[in-house]
Order: C-alpha cells, then sequence, then structure tokens
C-alpha cells in the first residue's frame, strides 16, 4: 500500500497538543493511474502501416504482346536500361535514363501514351533487377507503376541479353 506520512513539525518553546500523524493513502491514485496508461497504450495507434498492393498471377496465362511491352532493367548507379519490345528487335531501342521525374517517369509517360495511342490497350511493364542495382531502385521503381497508373507489371529475372545491353551502355 503506498501511503504518504508526515510528522508535525515541533516549534520552539511552545508546548502545543499533540496532533495525530496526517496520514494520506495514494493507493487508488497510483491505481487509476496504471488503470489510464494501460487504456490509452490500448487504444492509440502510434502509426499505421503503409504497403502497395501487389496482384500476383495465378497461373501461365501465355505469351504477352511484345507491342505493349516495355522492359526495364534495373542497373548501378541509379541508372536503368529500357525498351519497348524484344530485345533484339525493339520498337523504342534500348535507352538508358536516371530515376526521378526527368528520367525514368518521362519515359514510362511517353511509352504508356504511344502504346495506348497505337494499340488502345494498356502498357505492360517487366522490371528485371541485375545483380549491381540496389533495392532501394527497386522499390522506387514499383512507386513509379502506381504514380503512372501501370495495372499490369511483373518483376523477372534478368536474363543474359539484358545484361549484354546493360554492359554495352556502362550501366552493370
Amino acid at each position: 500500500m503506498a501511503e504518504l506520512n508526515t510528522n508535525p513539525e515541533k516549534s520552539g518553546n511552545r508546548v502545543r497538543t499533540k496532533k495525530a500523524a496526517l496520514r494520506v493513502d495514494l493507493t487508488a491514485m497510483v491505481d487509476l493511474a496504471f488503470l489510464l496508461i494501460t487504456f490509452f497504450m490500448l487504444t492509440t495507434t502510434l502509426s499505421k502501416p503503409k504497403a502497395m498492393d501487389v496482384v500476383m498471377p495465378v497461373g501461365e496465362s501465355g505469351a504477352v504482346p511484345q507491342s505493349r511491352t516495355m522492359t526495364i532493367c534495373l542497373g548501378n548507379n541509379n541508372k536503368a536500361l529500357w525498351y519497348l519490345g524484344e530485345p533484339q528487335n525493339p520498337k523504342i531501342p534500348a535507352t538508358i535514363t536516371n530515376y526521378g521525374k526527368s528520367g525514368l517517369r518521362r519515359a514510362i509517360t511517353e511509352v504508356r501514351d504511344e502504346v495506348r495511342k497505337t494499340t488502345g490497350k494498356d502498357l505492360i511493364v517487366v522490371i528485371k533487377p541485375a545483380e549491381t542495382s540496389v533495392y532501394e531502385n527497386l522499390v522506387n521503381t514499383l512507386d513509379e507503376m502506381n504514380i503512372n497508373n501501370i495495372q499490369q507489371f511483373a518483376i523477372a529475372n534478368i536474363d543474359k541479353t539484358d545484361i549484354d545491353l546493360l554492359k554495352q551502355k556502362q550501366a552493370f
């Protein structure tokens, strides 16, 4: 039990009547404080989790049309190589770009608009991180998919042809 005891002060030469020691019981206040702390800890959210929805395919659905498939290969030094179509015969040749509004975002926007104009359908993006790329670039690329409202995209393993393209452009 928590309590607060005080002794009466003694004053010089005067004789006073003896007062009983003051006793205050603090048990109820301590219990109330712990109850309030527990209540606020359980009912308060410190931070809300942020997550991006990722839809994964259920099974193999066949080939992807190359006329509307943009491939983004993530290289080193915050560089990305992208092309539209097949790497051997691209509709838009392989181009190196940096991240940001003037780089990858602009490329995705221009290719998306071109694909919509020529095919009337949405763009499909395949993201291929290389061994020399950093995790931050993959996250930034996924953010660009969300910003540009790209509904169909996938993360795939990089193949030898894409690695050779990165080496040619000095981004591997």
